[in-house]
């Protein structure tokens, strides 16, 4: 029996960026990856949107989603999420109705109330201490959603979006908490959960997500996806080396976050202490890190534990085939089926030589 059957597969991406390595390369090599992630059967891929991070190259979510909607055709494309305090809901709605003329019925707008960097960015973002809008975030969510549906008979409403959208854009609600499991399940909407990021809220939330739910115009039954750090490689003791920049990422980011991933041989050389390894091995012990059959392994006790309908697997890999490779035994421990060709690196521009 297939633990997983049914899982779908998806990725979040952050678009990491290697000391060593121009940034320009890591937001290149996209549009070689997220091809061979879509032939591997990938149902949905999710950018996230940080600022002032210099490890993380999605500063502008939109951009990057019209650029991989154009080089992919199945795969749903979309923010994981866009930032919705950093703008005006107004703005959010105009750029994804816009992409949905361009990609119908696949564009995704995830949005979370995070600020996607630390205080003095935020500001800099909202150019007050406040969000750029008078109500809170749950007013933004709503008035975002009023914008991106339909008018329908009811006519123009005074202030509309254009072009009007000809069709519902789905709209998901990002969160690492019960509060935010709440204000999804309340809307009716479809709610990820960022497992890499806070793991020991996983279960509580999605519970309460699923508890709450409200079936609405957007959504008749509760769908969750959680997200999990991936990593996979030919065997165990690969992957932990590979999984060694993501681990000091971890530890060095809450010192410097305008430090870059180190690459696995420097990831290797830094001096983790006792009371660091203890937290990075409970941080990591619910991710899904190892060999085909540790990840196989790993997998089927994510599904268990989480009851997800969806994994958003977020994958810091150095190297472009090794992220591939790890997608690739991804999908195998999942069972999915994949496309001819599958796994190989058919380059779309001049990333690959960049």
């Amino acid at each position: 029996m297939n633990d997983t059957a049914g899982l779908r597969l998806s990725v979040l991406d952050t678009v990491p960026v290697w000391n060593g390595v121009p940034a320009a390369r890591s937001l290149r090599e996209l549009l070689d990856l997220a091809p061979a992630v879509e032939r591997l059967g990938y149902h949905r891929y999710w950018l996230a949107e940080h600022h002032n991070m210099p490890a993380f190259g999605t500063s502008t979510p939109p951009v990057l989603i019209g650029q991989l909607a154009q080089v992919t055709s199945t795969m749903r494309i979309g923010s994981g999420g866009v930032m919705l305090p950093n703008h005006v809901p107004y703005v959010v709605a105009e750029q994804f109705a816009t992409l949905d003329v361009f990609h119908p019925d696949r564009i995704d707008l995830g949005v979370g109330r995070a600020p996607g960097g630390e205080p003095a960015t935020a500001r800099a973002l909202r150019r007050t201490g406040g969000p750029a809008h008078e109500g809170g975030f749950g007013d933004q969510l709503t008035e975002l959603l009023g914008y991106l549906t339909p008018s329908g008979a009811g006519g123009r409403p005074p202030v509309a979006v254009c072009p009007p959208p000809e069709r519902p854009v789905p709209v998901w609600l990002l969160g690492t908490s019960p509060s935010s499991a709440s204000l999804a399940a309340r809307l009716g909407l479809p709610y990820a959960y960022a497992n890499h990021l806070n793991p020991a809220g996983t279960e509580a939330a999605v519970a309460r997500y699923r508890e709450e739910f409200r079936p609405s115009e957007h959504l008749a039954q509760p769908y969750v996806a959680v997200s999990a750090q991936v990593v996979a490689a030919g065997t165990d003791e690969e992957a932990e080396y590979l999984a060694g920049p993501i681990k000091v990422a971890h530890v060095e980011g809450r010192i410097n976050p305008l430090t870059l991933f180190r690459t696995p041989e420097q990831a290797a050389e830094y001096g983790l202490t006792e009371e660091q390894r203890s937290y990075l091995d409970g941080h990591f012990a619910p991710q899904i890190v190892g060999g085909p059959q540790t990840v196989r392994r790993r997998l089927a006790d994510f599904r268990a534990r989480t009851g997800a309908d969806e994994l958003l697997a977020t994958a810091p890999v150095f190297g472009l085939e090794a992220r591939i490779r790890t997608f690739r035994l991804l999908a195998e421990a999942a069972g999915q089926p994949a496309a001819a060709g599958a796994g190989e690196v058919t380059p779309a521009t001049s990333a690959s030589s960049s």
